[in-house]
């Protein structure tokens, strides 16, 4: 499977000129990749402005979406500021060009941003396949938490992280991907922005990596952009045959 980091500024609240240019870079993609990844909240920015800014899985930009897949032919995965129940959620999503729809709500909300003051977290680990992969999505701030990504059994052969992650951490990004990948023995896709916002700076460094941490994709440092990157499904079953660490992990009960 041909899986494509999306590295980009994202205009802040304004949904209609983040989809449009998002239109434009599927355009260059088409044929050439299977799942292009955005940062998180790649319509808005990081913003708690939830009121405004919230919309139903049915509401306009997953809507929009849904139609960019069906057309180019590539899957989207990235997150948006959901409204459901009438609570509001850091929500990620998969959606691919046959229909399917997947979703995952953010479990550990930035407190250190108040992400917690606004947002409900989520309880559910939302895996499922796509070309044979089956895949996990998390976001962001999910990416400190070992225990919550754990690959019991080989759940998941590809994790991704879709986020707004500043610079002045951008060490713990580096460092706690390659981690992910090799404790998982999964391949990983993590998608930060680039840009300034009211929160700070963004730097980028988004990357795929193999289950040995070799990093198969990259972005510079502070530039928009976009690379490709091939993940061996087989090459992934022989490697967890030949090194199976899995088999030997520890369990956890999460609360």
């Amino acid at each position: 499977m041909r899986i494509t980091i999306v590295q980009t500024d994202i205009r802040w609240e304004d949904k209609a000129e983040n989809l449009q240019r998002l239109r434009g870079t599927l355009e260059t993609l088409r044929g050439t990749t299977d799942l292009a990844v955005l940062p998180e909240m790649f319509s808005t920015g990081f913003s708690m402005n939830t009121q405004s800014l919230a919309e139903p899985v049915t509401g306009p930009t997953i809507t929009t979406l849904r139609k960019y897949a069906a057309e180019t032919g590539i899957a989207l995965a990235g997150s948006i500021i959901a409204a459901d129940g009438g609570r509001f959620y850091n929500r990620a999503f998969c959606l691919t060009p046959e229909g399917e729809a997947h979703y995952y709500d953010k479990r550990h909300l930035f407190r250190m941003g108040n992400e917690d003051r606004f947002f409900q977290a989520g309880t559910d680990k939302g895996i499922f396949t796509y070309r044979g992969f089956r895949i996990r999505l998390l976001v962001c701030y999910d990416l400190r938490f070992p225990v919550w990504s754990r690959n019991v059994d080989n759940e998941y052969d590809l994790l991704i992280y879709t986020a707004s992650w500043a610079v002045a951490r951008q060490n713990v990004w580096d460092t706690l991907l390659r981690a992910r990948a090799l404790e998982n023995e999964c391949y990983v896709c993590g998608v930060n922005r680039v840009g300034i916002d009211a929160d700070g700076k963004y730097i980028g460094r988004s990357i795929v990596c193999s289950p040995r941490a070799d990093v198969l994709a990259s972005l510079p440092d502070g530039e928009e952009g976009i690379a490709t990157a091939e993940l061996d499904l087989e090459g992934l079953r022989l490697f967890r045959k030949k090194f199976p660490a899995w088999a030997d992990a520890d369990r956890f009960h999460i609360e």
